[in-house]
């Protein structure tokens, strides 16, 4: 597997796998984090076009997708109930998702964020136990909650280190 930044003419195969994950995580008690619609077809252009949108990729064939860049994420300036483990320059990983019938692509997207930067920060729904599993396996630390620009709550987690860590 390889890590490329997605292209517009990728788009059908991402919409496949984050239709995916809406229904994986609503059968697995988390139906409310993504809904029916999100993240929505403007936001995945303007993260390709911003060269934020990565793809996991196996051959020619896409098998997970996820957003990452190494910038300050505005929710995550307040943390409650915790702190973050340090204050340094940090990436972000958001709306990871993997194509049905896939094992340990959304492993391989963590490790592969981590050995970009050496210190990932990202967060999740309290449902979404899956993520919240694969987190802890892949050694990210609880560091507490975050509220999204929209009000909604999110449990917020940080790696420091490489891949090799864990």
């Amino acid at each position: 597997m390889e890590i490329k930044k997605a292209a517009e003419k990728e788009l059908d195969r991402i919409l496949e796998i984050y239709a995916y994950a809406r229904k994986f995580m609503a059968e697995n008690g988390n139906a409310t984090q993504w809904k029916d619609s999100y993240p929505p077809v403007e936001l995945i252009k303007q993260d390709i076009g911003e060269g934020k949108c990565h793809v996991c990729v196996e051959g020619d064939k896409i098998l997970g997708v996820f957003y990452f860049a190494g910038e300050d994420d505005p929710a995550y300036r307040e943390i409650r109930d915790g702190h973050w483990l340090n204050e340094e320059p940090y990436a972000v990983v958001h709306r990871i998702a993997s194509a049905e019938g896939t094992k340990g692509v959304a492993s391989f997207c963590l490790n592969w964020a981590l050995e970009q930067t050496g210190n990932i920060r990202i967060d999740t729904h309290e449902d979404n136990k899956p993520m919240r599993g694969l987190l802890k396996k892949r050694g990210f630390q609880y560091c507490g909650r975050i509220t999204l620009a929209d009000g909604s709550p999110r449990i917020a987690f940080q790696k420091v280190g490489t891949s090799s860590d864990s």
